[in-house]
């Protein structure tokens, strides 16, 4: 998962950009890029391995000058923390082209090799989003016949949708011309647009999520729609075309159970308000499976469960009480690379408050549980600080299938509920008893009545994947390359290429 932003706008982008990001480094914490532009200095860019507080300082942030950028946090599905992947990306011809890609394509394979043999580019890198560059590249390059403009643009869009399958959010700096911005036709991957008024000018931007809209003062005007194109032009005149193949809204259900910020609203539904009710539907899973339960104090796992664990303590009529203190200068566990890593920074990131644990029976609410190695280490947290039971309650159904648009789950085998029954997972986690929100109920949650939504991706949870490509084969391979063992391969091969480097 990765987060995306571009601004068009009469003033100086560059701290608008670097403020966005900053608010979506939730969505990637291992690189981070801004790209500029300006008639009179060019392309300014700066990109790195890192937090966005560590990537830019003040003399890159003087330099990246320019009215119109693209920026990006990266966390990546696949490889490493490698700073060759790190976004944006850049191709020069035709015009020079910069782009910022969120999600995960899954026909990569198939239009790598399509665009080396036959389109006749250069790849660089393994991303599939250096890929997405060049198919739009590739299009426009095809199109050019003198001047640019918008219909020539909106025409290699489709032409990209027509030859990209996956899930992808993408925003691209076109020198000269403006800032495009376009989702798949199903709309996994979140896109929001905004304007704000300088004066007598309108300034647009486009975001993954709206809370970056909020803290740059922009107005949000609506979402980008399933395969829908929206240009910026450089004097911020706004275009926007439908794609003309088929769509199907399908946004990604896991943005609202964890990844999205509670304060953002995606696709017209308010993440807040979503959790909320997660955790009215786990209540009611709760008093119908475990109608005689004896839990004397609700504690959420910090932080995204807050809001669901609060529902749940109301409806059961039983205390909520803050039973875990987090160290917030410690990354999302979720998404840290390694399994390794991820077991070392529990202990880290949470301590326990003992006078909530000692002599109760607690149910400790999350928001969902992935791999299963946080969970057990938090219930054991639980039972060292003196609980007499450990209860668990996930908001999420169990994630037992990998997901392949854009989130770092896709090894089978890494996913504790894939092949196991709730039962055999209570046990492994060390849980007392074990909770598990039902799907039906997560897509009430995530889904209100007025709602023009009607069905979600949650392939995690069902297996069901809204593509149509999905093989077992193509499960297989890419859980031979994603896996953590893999992961670890790549990362030593990394480290020694850069000791034969610095020789």
């Amino acid at each position: 998962m990765c987060g995306v932003v571009g601004i068009v706008s009469a003033q100086p982008v560059n701290q608008g950009l670097y403020d966005a990001l900053t608010v979506m480094q939730h969505r990637g914490q291992d690189a981070a890029g801004i790209v500029t532009w300006s008639d009179e200095n060019g392309l300014k860019q700066r990109k790195a391995n890192g937090l966005v507080r560590d990537v830019f300082r003040s003399r890159h942030m003087l330099r990246l000058k320019g009215q119109v950028g693209i920026g990006h946090v990266r966390y990546p599905t696949a490889g490493g923390a490698k700073s060759s992947e790190a976004q944006p990306f850049y191709v020069n011809s035709p015009y020079g082209i910069c782009l910022a890609h969120n999600g995960n394509l899954t026909n990569h394979d198939e239009l790598a090799d399509l665009l080396i043999r036959e389109d006749r580019r250069h790849l660089s890198t393994n991303s599939d989003s250096e890929v997405l560059l060049n198919v739009l590249a590739h299009e426009l390059q095809t199109r050019v016949n003198g001047r640019l403009t918008p219909e020539i643009v909106f025409d290699a869009i489709d032409a990209l949708h027509r030859r990209c399958r996956g899930g992808y959010a993408v925003v691209a700096l076109i020198v000269g011309f403006g800032v495009v911005a376009f989702r798949d036709p199903n709309g996994i991957r979140p896109l929001v647009l905004g304007k704000r008024e300088q004066g007598d000018k309108v300034c647009h931007m486009v975001a993954s999520e709206s809370v970056a809209l909020d803290v740059l003062q922009f107005d949000r005007v609506r979402d980008v729609q399933p395969g829908e194109c929206v240009l910026i032009e450089n004097d911020g005149s706004l275009h926007s075309r439908e794609y003309s193949g088929g769509v199907r809204h399908t946004p990604c259900i896991f943005e609202y159970v964890y990844f999205a910020r509670p304060d953002s609203i995606l696709d017209e539904l308010s993440v807040y308000k979503a959790r909320l009710r997660m955790g009215e539907e786990l209540a009611g899973k709760i008093v119908r499976d475990f109608s005689q339960h004896d839990i004397d104090v609700v504690i959420p796992i910090p932080d995204t469960s807050r809001t669901s664990a609060l529902q749940v303590a109301y409806h059961l009529g039983v205390k909520y009480r803050e039973g875990f203190i987090k160290n917030r200068y410690i990354g999302r566990t979720f998404i840290m690379p390694g399994q390794a890593e991820r077991k070392k920074s529990v202990r880290q990131k949470l301590n326990a408050i003992d006078l909530e644990f000692r002599n109760k029976n607690v149910l400790l609410v999350d928001d969902s549980i992935v791999r299963g190695t946080t969970s057990k280490q938090i219930i054991k947290l639980a039972r060292e600080a003196g609980a007499r039971k450990v209860y668990f309650a996930s908001a999420a159904p169990p994630v037992r299938y990998p997901n392949v648009y854009g989130i770092d789950m896709p090894a089978a085998t890494e996913l504790i509920a894939n092949g196991r029954s709730v039962e055999e997972i209570e046990e492994l986690i060390g849980a007392d008893r074990l909770i598990y929100q039902d799907l039906h109920g997560l897509i009430r949650s995530v889904r209100h009545d007025n709602s023009m939504i009607t069905e979600f991706d949650t392939s995690c949870f069902s297996g069901e994947y809204i593509t149509g490509d999905v093989t077992e084969e193509y499960l297989h391979d890419l859980e031979e390359r994603r896996n953590d063992a893999a992961k670890r391969k790549r990362k030593h091969k990394v480290r020694a290429q850069g000791n034969v480097v610095s020789l």
